[in-house]
């Protein structure tokens, strides 16, 4: 368990802030995570001809922090790492040179009510009126502006990933993590999907008006009346719902509301050996599982792992918990806390990794992106 308290703890959500107030981690600069195992020559000749054959998805990620451009009104060090800007060239450069297709570009919801707390880090304040919808405005301009400038290609549908693929481009899937902007109106996710958005997370790290957060006290104890009506708002868009960082209670109720499959972007389950308030019940994540044949995104955080080799078990872990057919790639990228997988030039010691003990070439297909694919299929 970490020195954080359950509401104080931000950790491997969009901000990635939670390091700051642990001997300014984000501050001083992450190191590079260590591999801890060997990779042959020809293990990894072979990693990078099967991610070369197979499209390869992470379904959570802020490549380059795009989230952090123009942000206004910060509290105290989230202003200073906002500060440290955004670099979304090099973050493409890298998904090139490892070998990935397509990633989620999450906008975060709740970015400028964010501040140093404690040890840690939680919402320090509410929104001024019309301030959490024109951050959003402003973070999706930004992201939409990747592909007008020709860095990334947009997809809003899974035929875009192979199109990326054909155009020699990464593809871009719009995604925001917290509901904060939609302010209780279903209305709104027809606008946001006509922006490009095909996932929302519902909650991040704060109470908003769609239910309770995973890593604070509960407000609602449920999904809220208008949380069903956004999830139900959502299945006829045809986006994603994701309920990583929801309570429970929220996440089961938004598994209940919806007519299609559920994903967690970024999780992974309790544990008798490990308990963190990040993770997630083995009941929620065989609901997720079981909506429809959700998926849940694989999760790199430093927490109780400090290498790759650590993230391969906690694949392995998800997979046992869940079974092949329900996990994918959820890396948090350039916004998670400590993470052992912290760039995408590594993607394939990754998959040397998952082959190196035993999982055969078609279930890491599944893992690196067919699953994610299938989900997104399905909408």
């Amino acid at each position: 368990m970490s020195r954080f308290t359950r509401r104080q703890w931000v950790v491997g959500g969009g901000a990635a802030l939670a390091a700051l107030g642990v001997g300014g981690y984000w501050l001083a600069g992450p190191k590079s995570a260590p591999i801890g195992f060997e990779v042959s020559p020809d293990e990894l000749a072979r990693a990078r001809g099967f991610l070369s054959r197979h499209p390869s998805v992470d379904a959570h990620a802020h490549p380059g922090r795009t989230f952090v451009d123009g942000a206004e009104h910060l509290s105290g060090l989230v202003w200073v790492y906002a500060k440290l800007g955004h670099f979304e060239p090099k973050a493409i450069q890298d998904m090139r040179a490892g070998g990935l297709t397509a990633a989620a570009f999450a906008a975060v919801s709740d970015f400028q009510t964010l501040g140093a707390q404690g040890e840690g880090l939680a919402t320090v304040r509410e929104f001024e009126p019309g301030e959490a919808w024109a951050s959003y405005k402003r973070q999706i301009g930004n992201l939409r502006a990747l592909a007008e400038q020709g860095l990334v290609y947009p997809v809003r549908s899974p035929a875009d990933v192979a199109a990326a693929r054909a155009a020699g481009k990464v593809g871009a899937l719009l995604t925001v993590e917290g509901g904060d902007f939609l302010e209780g109106k279903p209305e709104r996710v027809a606008e946001a999907y006509a922006d490009g958005v095909r996932s929302i997370t519902l909650l991040h790290y704060r109470n908003n008006e769609l239910g309770d957060i995973v890593t604070g006290p509960a407000l609602r104890g449920r999904l809220s009346d208008a949380g069903v009506a956004v999830v139900k708002a959502m299945n006829a868009a045809g986006m994603l719902i994701d309920v990583a960082h929801a309570s429970e209670a929220t996440a089961m109720g938004a598994i209940r509301a919806s007519s299609k499959p559920v994903i967690a972007s970024h999780v992974h389950v309790q544990s008798p050996a490990l308990s963190h308030p990040r993770f997630i019940s083995r009941d929620l994540a065989k609901a997720v599982a079981q909506s429809g044949g959700g998926v849940l995104g694989a999760w790199p955080a430093g927490i109780g792992i400090s290498d790759l080799n650590g993230f391969v078990s906690r694949t392995f872990e998800l997979i046992d918990a869940v079974g092949i057919d329900h996990v994918c790639l959820g890396t948090d990228m350039d916004a998670n806390y400590k993470p052992v997988f912290d760039t995408y030039t590594n993607l394939p010691l990754y998959v040397a990794g998952l082959l190196k003990r035993g999982m055969r070439e078609d279930e890491a297909a599944k893992v690196i992106g067919g699953n994610f694919l299938r989900v997104f299929a399905a909408l």
